[in-house]
């Protein structure tokens, strides 16, 4: 029992070097720092909404786990799309039972990702947000696909390219 309990609570990542924090910190903020802005000064006019809670954790995969193939382009980009498609599915038919899509949303997109080879974590909140967000995602239809999960994760992934070209010894993408 004590070996298990050791094993839950043991580091499951090595320890990052100080110039490898900078560049994750640099990375996400300049990355959640474009999206944030573009929503604040573009597109709130228009009623429409750029940023959401997933990108946080597709910040820490792209700009901090560098090397995981999770945090890859493909998954990126094909986690959101793909992600976001079925959450929109799901809750335009059966949006009436609101713990049903939700649990069906997250699944599915799982299953969808696994099936296209683009599993990308953050993409089952993508899925979750299209079920359980305001009537502000929910009046965009699979225009949420586009705007915000698509285009968001264009832009955290340019900064992505750009962050981790500059930095010594950052190869991104990895495949």
């Amino acid at each position: 029992m004590t070996g298990y309990l050791k094993r839950l609570i043991a580091p499951a990542t090595p320890n990052a070097k100080v110039a490898d924090m900078f560049w994750s910190w640099l990375g996400s903020f300049l990355g959640i720092g474009l999206v944030a802005w573009l929503h604040d000064h573009l597109l709130t006019q228009q009623d429409l909404v750029f940023i959401i809670g997933s990108f946080g954790a597709s910040a820490v995969l792209i700009y901090g786990a560098i090397s995981s193939p999770l945090a890859q382009p493909r998954n990126l980009l094909g986690g959101h799309l793909i992600s976001a498609l079925v959450g929109v599915a799901v809750f335009q038919t059966m949006g009436s039972l609101p713990w049903l899509a939700a649990a069906l949303a997250v699944s599915l997109a799982i299953v969808a990702m696994q099936f296209t080879r683009t599993l990308h974590p953050p993409g089952g909140a993508t899925a979750l947000i299209a079920v359980i967000g305001s009537q502000r995602i929910h009046d965009l239809g699979y225009w949420y696909a586009l705007l915000p999960a698509l285009s968001g994760a264009i832009c955290l992934l340019v900064v992505a390219l750009l962050v981790n070209h500059l930095a010594p010894g950052r190869n991104y993408p990895t495949t």
